[in-house]
């Protein structure tokens, strides 16, 4: 077991304070962080720091694959950890995506190899053969857009907005089943002219002026929601996009779960991410890089969930919670350590003898590991490789850790 050092990623709609202040350095930062990457991605993996430097967890893996991941993990998924584990904070709109299905992304990267667009290209979509379903929990208010209303909910938004220019818009949703719907409009959308949409979008940014001033609020997070959009992708067709997802706000521990062909957008705050370890992103707006509509739209889910909202599951005796999803690449959940756990050695449950990445979110945990003891505080991370647990925990004060590790 190790101290894990992640890679950070400074992106434009990340934050200077909230990465830095969680894991204890000084804050503002030069830059906007926005990704800490916990894992073994080709990319950018994470370091292991040990009393003889650093080294790079994805060296580790290569040089023992059977002692860090496990016979069960290998035999499943190969000599590559199949999840990758991030904190992502974000103080501006993150670009409207989704992500491919794994035949989606295997049939995407040969084709783009065929044509030899380069792997790390502008206009490359698949820069490896997994798909990308992804969690992510809240540690704080997140605010995000993620999946398909249910049409009636968006043509009420439409209509509440009192936009005339919208009513074609709106025929178009509740003339057909709600995916059929969904699909023409979105496409309709997407695909407008440059000119239509520069008249079209400040319309509908009026509409949600005076709504707000209005003084209604059935639709106020949503109309807020459109006029910073509007601000900052002036013009851009992923402002009228966002009228047809949920507009979600999640308190501390509740999640969302996005599977492939689920479009979203992350809003504000900062979370725990956990995914198949991925890096293929589909964009569909709200940001300055490569937009490839066609191939959106050959990915997208129409179907509609208003149900996006995952609560943790309490397992056994309290102590663990825990976020199921279907991804056979990662499971996630918090160990709660308070009450009764504190002052003296629990043991962590065992799901199954794979790897964990832990990260401790609140208080101070003593992780006890078959080789080492190693503590960890708020912010700080580690690598325990599957022939070096089961694990057991000890906090003094209420503590909370997250864990990562393999599906079931």
């Amino acid at each position: 077991m190790n101290l894990l050092k992640g890679a950070l990623r400074t992106y434009a709609w990340g934050s200077r304070t909230a990465i830095a202040e969680f894991t204890g350095r000084p804050s503002p930062t030069p830059h906007p962080e926005a990704e800490l990457w916990l894992g073994a991605h080709p990319g950018d993996p994470a370091r292991l720091m040990s009393d003889d430097g650093e080294t790079s967890l994805l060296e580790v893996i290569s040089r023992d694959a059977e002692g860090q991941l496990g016979a069960a993990t290998r035999n499943r998924f190969g000599d590559a950890l199949p999840f990758l584990a991030k904190v992502l904070a974000a103080d501006e709109p993150l670009s409207l995506q989704a992500h491919p299905s794994a035949a989606q992304a295997a049939e995407g990267y040969a084709r783009e190899d065929r044509l030899g667009i380069p792997i790390n290209g502008p206009a490359r979509n698949y820069r490896d053969r997994s798909h990308k379903p992804e969690l992510i929990v809240a540690l704080g208010p997140f605010e995000a857009l993620a999946g398909f209303r249910p049409a009636a909910g968006s043509v009420e938004l439409m209509q509440a907005l009192n936009v005339p220019a919208l009513d074609p818009y709106i025929g178009l949703l509740s003339g057909q089943s709600d995916a059929d719907g969904l699909r023409a409009l979105f496409t309709t959308w997407i695909t407008a002219p440059q000119p239509q949409l520069d008249v079209l979008v400040p319309t509908v940014l009026d509409g949600a002026v005076n709504y707000i001033r209005s003084g209604q609020t059935a639709f106020a997070a949503e109309a807020k929601t459109l006029l910073e959009l509007g601000e900052r992708y002036p013009g851009d067709a992923g402002v009228l996009a966002a009228m047809l997802l949920n507009r979600i706000s999640l308190s501390e521990g509740q999640g969302i779960f996005l599977p492939a062909g689920n479009l979203h957008a992350y809003l504000h705050g900062m979370g725990f991410e956990v995914m198949a370890n991925s890096d293929n992103v589909l964009r569909g707006g709200l940001t300055p890089k490569h937009v490839d509509v066609p191939e959106l739209l050959r990915v997208l889910d129409f179907t509609p969930n208003a149900e996006v909202v995952i609560e943790p599951r309490v397992v056994g005796d309290g102590l663990e919670l825990v976020y199921e999803t279907p991804a056979p690449e990662f499971a996630v959940s918090v160990l709660s350590l308070d009450g009764e756990y504190l002052g003296h050695e629990v043991d962590a449950p065992a799901r199954h003898d794979g790897p964990q990445v832990l990260l401790c979110t609140e208080g101070s945990v003593a992780v006890h590991a078959k080789s080492n003891t190693l503590t960890l505080e708020r912010g700080a991370s580690a690598w325990v490789p599957a022939d070096d647990g089961p694990i057991r925990l000890v906090a003094e004060r209420p503590s909370k850790l997250f864990r990562a590790t393999v599906g079931i």
